[in-house]
């Protein structure tokens, strides 16, 4: 038997994946990330990203002056499960994009389309504290409470490549992120998130023009979240993501591209229904050094479902 979202106190966020673009990493602006949810909710999620705005590429490639439109549509699949006792979840999603890419190469205009599959991204996460693992009933009747939760996050190598290509929407590597994360609420509407993390990366073994070895120092990446409860299943947020670090290498020699970036943004989720919600995001560069500089606005729709547990059962 399954139990539509037709409650009050909890409200479910789709997790969308944003773009990504050759040298740069996935834009992370996840308010309510960490929410405390009963464990059997699965979640169906799409969404739609459109970016523009101006990309630094790597300081070592001739190019210059590069602009880009990106389009990208994406699924994914969010499920909660018992993990030892501990509210835990996993997420997986994967995008197609477009990008349109204009630029000077050794001085000389040039343009490139690519279409293709972007990178995937999987997530595991685990509430440590103030999330046990709970049936719908318990979630209910719980007060809002602080919660401490941690994840893994990881992007595969799944994106169209071409080592030969300047432009790719791929990036050939691995990337690991841990993080920290705290979700408390402040009064009766409002909750505070704050993540701290930290991206690591394997090495690129055929980057441009194909046999070069690109590796990245890792980067750390900072998150600050407000968000304000309209109706108990209609919410906004404000949102801040900072990242500092990550010096690139091209065959053993250091580039002049270590970032200190802020972006900015905003988010709404809305309900549709009983069971459907939407959510429209953006968010744009405010303070850049190297690259990140580009503004996106996105769409995503999700549906859950909430399964019967032994929690549920007791009751």
């Amino acid at each position: 038997m399954k139990i539509y979202l037709n409650y009050h106190r909890l409200s479910l966020i789709g997790l969308f994946q944003w773009l990504t673009l050759l040298p740069l990493l996935a834009q992370d602006l996840d308010p309510r990330a960490y929410l405390w949810l009963p464990i059997k909710t699965t979640t169906i999620v799409t969404g739609y990203a459109y970016s523009t705005g101006a990309v630094l590429t790597d300081p070592t490639l001739p190019i210059t002056d590069l602009d880009a439109t990106v389009q990208s549509a994406s699924f994914g699949i969010v499920h909660n499960f018992n993990l030892f006792g501990l509210t835990s979840q996993a997420m997986v999603a994967l995008p197609y994009s477009w990008a349109q890419v204009s630029g000077k190469v050794s001085g000389q205009p040039r343009q490139e389309y690519r279409s293709g599959l972007a990178d995937s991204r999987m997530r595991l996460t685990v509430l440590v504290k103030g999330g046990p693992s709970s049936g719908l009933a318990e979630v209910m009747k719980a007060p809002r409470r602080t919660v401490i939760g941690v994840s893994m996050n990881l992007i595969a190598p799944t994106g169209q490549f071409f080592s030969d290509k300047l432009i790719n929407l791929g990036t050939n590597r691995w990337s690991f992120r841990p993080e920290l994360a705290i979700s408390k609420p402040l009064g009766k509407r409002w909750l505070m998130d704050i993540y701290s993390g930290c991206w690591f990366f394997t090495a690129n073994n055929t980057f441009f023009p194909g046999s070069s070895l690109r590796t990245q120092e890792p980067m750390g990446a900072f998150q600050t979240h407000f968000s304000y409860n309209i109706t108990p299943r209609f919410w906004v947020a404000i949102n801040w993501t900072y990242y500092v670090g990550g010096t690139s290498s091209l065959n053993g020699k250091y580039n002049d591209d270590r970032v200190n970036n802020t972006r900015i943004g905003l988010t709404a989720v809305m309900p549709v229904g009983k069971a459907n919600s939407i959510k429209l995001a953006m968010s744009t560069g405010a303070i850049v050094r190297v690259g990140q500089d580009f503004t996106t606005f996105s769409f995503g729709w999700q549906r859950s479902w909430i399964g019967k547990s032994k929690f549920d059962l007791k009751d």
